[in-house]
């Protein structure tokens, strides 16, 4: 797909990830909207629009969109469900609050999002939903069961979509980040990041190249890791 014009979604765009992959977009000549809480501070932009969104609120999102679609248009190309977060600790005596909290956000928000833009995807026969999950969704993680289990729901949900929709024109990515310099790890105690870890820019170039990818096929898994993780 080439980018230029076309209408993308980012949700979490305030920072991290997000905010890398909205600068990739604008980049590539995309008007953007980000979804978020939190507007990303500095980010000026003509093509950029903020709509303060919790995607745990399934009309926030519908309220979102219709926004988004009065102010940049009915046709949205992309969406990219980037909002996510993680919360440590093991099973036994595990908070409840913070295990709904973790689905709420990464599973039912990126359910919400996804179904809020296939309609319009479907009437354009074209579109492309990028789905962040995580290696936490390939693998279990000592301590991290809640946050695995979101991650490889993310994962099931998004192989699922891609053949539901794949003959309406509309392409299904899904990311697996490995250990990425972002605000992620600031609540996971013992556990910093370093100049080892990937960088948000990475997962946004890895998006990027899946969006521009021709018409004919599209790319359905990414695993990405660091080459050399400290150790």
């Amino acid at each position: 797909m080439d980018l230029t014009g076309k209408v993308a979604i980012v949700t979490g765009a305030s920072r991290g990830i997000g905010r890398a992959t909205v600068e990739a977009l604008l980049a590539r000549g995309a008007a953007v909207a980000g979804w978020g809480r939190s507007a990303p501070p500095g980010l000026g932009h003509d093509r950029f629009q903020f709509f303060e969104c919790d995607v745990r609120d399934e009309y926030a999102v519908a309220e979102a969109y219709t926004n988004t679609q009065r102010e940049l248009g009915a046709e949205i190309h992309v969406l990219v469900n980037n909002a996510g977060l993680g919360i440590a600790g093991p099973v036994a005596g595990f908070s409840t609050d913070d295990w709904r909290r973790m689905f709420d956000t990464n599973v039912h928000g990126t359910f919400y999002c996804a179904r809020a833009v296939l309609p319009q995807m479907k009437r354009q026969q074209l579109g492309h939903i990028v789905n962040i999950a995580s290696i936490a969704g390939l693998t279990g993680i000592e301590n991290m069961a809640g946050y695995c289990a979101t991650k490889f729901a993310v994962r099931g949900f998004s192989q699922s979509l891609f053949k539901e929709v794949r003959n309406d024109g509309i392409k299904v990515t899904c990311l697996y980040p490995g250990s990425t310099q972002t605000n992620f790890f600031d609540d996971i105690p013992g556990t910093t990041t370093n100049d080892s870890m990937m960088r948000p820019e990475d997962i946004a170039s890895a998006i990027i190249y899946s969006l521009e990818t021709p018409a004919n096929f599209h790319i359905v898994d990414v695993e990405m890791r660091p080459l050399q993780p400290k150790k």
